[in-house]
C-alpha cells in the first residue's frame, strides 16, 4: 500500500514516475475497503450485474466499514446502463415525523448538540430500501446472494485492519457514550488491536433477516419493532409509522458536457452536481489549464471558480420535494460566462466581495464512496453516509448497526454558520418528511456514447471540489486515472475566506497564491476518491493512497 505523502510527493516532484492503475479487462470494483471490493468482484464473477455487485457492497461496508459504511443511513445510487440509459436512486435520509424546525435550538435560541449526539440526531434511514429496491429492478441475481456475503463476514468476522483500529480510538469518546456502542466497537474498554478477528453476531443477525424478508423486516419487522421501541425509550423520534412511510425516490439524473464529454451526476438533494455543471462551465473557455497543473496559475483560476460556486450555492437548494430549486438559473450559460468573466486572473477576490446566496449545509467527511463497471459496461458510483463518523454513537440493543445523525445536515438555525463555517439556507430548514440537503456528487462521464469515468468520493462540503478536480485532471491534463486521484487537492468554500491545501505543493507554488490574496491554510487529506477509466479497451481502477481501499478486477 502506498502511503499518501509519497504519492503526494511522486505528484508533485517526479511525474514521469506516473502511478499505474489496476488493469482489468472485463469488470472492476472500487472502494474504500478490501473485503468489499471482493464481495463486489464475487458477486459479478458469480454472473452478476453492476448493480448487483453495488448492493453486496453496500452491505458489506456496513459490515467493514462501520464509520461511514451503513444499514443505519442512507445516500445515492447513480447508474449508466450500457444502453446509454441512466437512473439516480435517492435513498437518502428523511426527517421523522415529529421532527420540527426548531428543534435544535435551546431556550436562548442557540443549536445544540442534539443534531449531531444521540437518539434525536437520527434520520428514518434508507440505506435498505435503496438497496432492495436497486436490487430488484435493475439486478439480475436473487437478494440472497447479494446479501450472503456481508452475513458471512459478519459472522465468521475480519481481521481489524490497522486503520480500522486506530478508527475506533479516535471515536472512543463517542461510542463510550451509549452501552451498546461501547460493548460492541470498543469491547468494553479493550480496544481492538490489528490483525484481531472481529465478529458481530448481533448485525448477523439483522443481515439475516434482511436477506429472509427483505427490506421489510427493516420497516416493518422485527428489525423496526427493535428500533422504534428504543427510539420512545430514550427520547427519539422514529417511530413505526416514520419507517413503514419510508420509500426510494428514483429522479432523473442531472447532465450537461465538458470539452466533448458528457457528465452524469446527482440531481438535488444534492447541492454537488449542479456544483459541478456550474464550475466546469466557467472553466471551459476560460484557457485556466495552459498554465499546467498544479501552477499557482491554474490553482488559483480553480479556487476563484470554487469559491463562486459555494458563494452561489443555493439559499434556494433543498429537497426538490419541498421547494422550487432554480437549476435553469444556476447553469444559465450567460450566468456562467458572468461568473467566469468576474475571476481576476492576477488576484483572489475577497469572499465579502462576493454576495450570492447563503449556502446549506453539508455532511461531514466519514462518508463513503464506491466505482463498479460490470462487463456488460454497466456502471454504477454510490455515495452513501452515516454522516458524522460512527453516526450519532447509537446502537440499538439486539441490532448491531449503527445510527446516522444526518438530522445535522437541516439547517438547525437558518442564516448562522454550521460546525464547517458554512451557513444554511432557508431552504434547507427542518421539515417532516423532509430530506437533507447533500454535497454527495457519484458522478459518471462519456464521450460519444461510450463510457469513460466512474468517480466519487466523501468529504463533506470538499467532495464537489474534489470530484471536479479528479475529472479535470484526466480531461485537462491528460493524467491517467491513478495520477488523478493521487494528485494533490485544493479547496475553497467562499466562507471562511480560506483556500485549503494538501501537504504535497510545492512551497513557491503556495508563496505565488499567497502573492495573489489566497489566505492559505496547509491540511492532511481532502476526500477519498475511488475511481475507474474505461480507456483503449482497458478499466482502469484508481483506489486512493489516502485510505486503505483496494481496486480490483478481471
Amino acid at each position: 500500500m502506498r502511503k499518501a505523502v509519497w504519492g503526494l510527493w511522486l505528484a508533485v516532484w517526479a511525474p514521469a514516475w506516473a502511478a499505474e492503475p489496476v488493469h482489468a479487462r472485463h469488470a472492476m470494483v472500487v472502494t474504500v475497503e478490501p473485503h468489499a471490493t471482493d464481495a463486489g468482484v464475487a458477486v459479478l464473477e458469480a454472473g452478476g450485474n453492476a448493480v448487483d455487485a453495488a448492493v453486496a457492497v453496500g452491505f458489506a461496508l456496513a459490515v467493514t466499514h462501520p464509520s461511514a459504511g451503513n444499514i443505519g443511513g442512507g445516500g445515492f445510487m447513480l447508474v449508466r446502463f450500457a444502453d446509454g440509459r441512466s437512473t439516480f436512486l435517492d435513498f437518502r435520509e428523511r426527517a421523522p415525523g415529529k421532527a420540527s424546525r426548531d428543534m435544535y435550538l435551546d431556550a436562548s435560541g442557540k443549536p445544540t448538540n442534539e443534531s449531531v449526539i444521540g437518539y434525536r440526531a437520527a434520520g428514518v434511514p434508507g440505506s435498505v430500501s435503496g438497496f432492495e429496491y436497486a436490487s430488484k429492478k435493475y439486478g439480475r441475481k436473487a437478494w440472497a446472494d447479494v446479501v450472503t456475503p456481508a452475513v458471512t463476514l459478519a459472522e465468521k468476522g475480519f481481521p481489524v485492519s490497522y486503520g480500522f483500529a486506530k478508527s475506533l480510538q479516535r471515536s472512543a469518546g463517542l461510542l463510550g457514550k451509549f452501552s451498546e456502542s461501547k460493548r460492541i466497537f470498543l469491547r468494553d474498554g479493550k480496544p481492538f488491536e490489528f490483525g484481531e478477528t472481529f465478529v458481530q453476531p448481533e448485525l448477523a443477525r439483522t443481515l439475516a433477516r434482511i436477506r429472509e424478508q427483505g427490506a421489510r423486516d427493516f420497516y416493518e419487522g422485527e428489525t423496526a419493532h427493535l428500533l422504534a421501541a428504543d427510539m420512545e425509550k430514550h427520547g427519539g423520534l422514529i417511530t413505526l409509522a416514520d419507517l413503514k412511510d419510508y420509500a426510494v425516490v428514483e429522479r432523473k439524473p442531472l447532465t450537461g458536457s465538458y470539452r466533448g464529454y458528457e457528465i452524469i451526476t446527482a440531481p438535488p438533494p444534492s447541492s454537488g452536481g449542479a456544483g459541478i455543471l456550474q464550475m466546469l462551465g466557467v472553466l471551459e473557455g476560460s484557457g485556466y489549464e495552459k498554465a499546467g497543473a498544479g501552477s499557482a496559475a491554474e490553482l488559483h483560476f480553480l479556487a476563484e471558480t470554487m469559491r463562486r460556486y459555494f458563494a452561489d450555492r443555493a439559499a434556494s437548494m433543498g429537497d426538490p420535494d419541498f421547494v422550487k430549486v432554480p437549476l435553469d438559473s444556476l447553469l444559465d450559460p450567460a450566468y456562467i460566462a458572468q461568473l467566469r468573466k468576474s475571476i481576476d486572473p492576477g488576484h483572489a477576490t475577497p469572499s465579502s466581495r462576493i454576495h450570492a446566496g447563503k449556502p446549506p449545509a453539508a455532511e461531514s467527511s466519514e462518508t463513503t464512496h464506491y466505482s463498479i463497471v460490470d462487463a456488460d459496461g454497466n456502471a454504477v458510483a454510490v455515495t452513501y453516509t452515516l454522516n458524522f463518523g460512527y453516526g450519532n454513537g447509537v446502537t440499538v440493543p439486539g441490532l448491531g448497526f449503527l445510527l446516522n445523525d444526518e438530522m445535522d445536515d437541516f439547517a438547525a438555525k437558518p442564516g448562522s454558520p454550521n460546525g464547517f463555517g458554512l451557513v444554511q439556507g432557508e431552504a434547507n430548514a427542518i421539515q417532516p418528511r423532509k430530506r437533507p440537503l447533500s454535497s454527495m456528487t457519484p458522478a459518471i462521464v462519456t464521450r460519444g456514447g461510450k463510457l469513460e469515468l466512474v468517480l466519487g468520493t466523501p468529504g463533506g462540503p470538499t467532495i464537489i471540489n474534489t470530484v471536479l478536480q479528479v475529472l479535470v485532471n484526466v480531461v485537462d491534463f491528460g493524467m491517467n486515472v491513478q495520477d488523478a486521484v493521487d494528485w494533490p487537492r485544493i479547496h475553497h468554500q467562499w466562507l471562511p475566506d480560506q483556500l485549503v491545501m494538501e501537504r504535497g505543493f510545492s512551497p513557491d507554488t503556495i508563496a505565488l497564491l499567497k502573492a495573489r490574496g489566497h489566505q492559505v491554510k496547509i491540511v492532511g487529506n481532502i476526500g477519498e476518491v475511488a475511481a475507474i477509466h474505461a480507456r483503449e479497451g482497458w478499466l482502469e481502477g484508481a483506489a486512493d493512497p489516502r485510505t486503505e481501499g483496494t481496486a480490483k478486477g478481471y
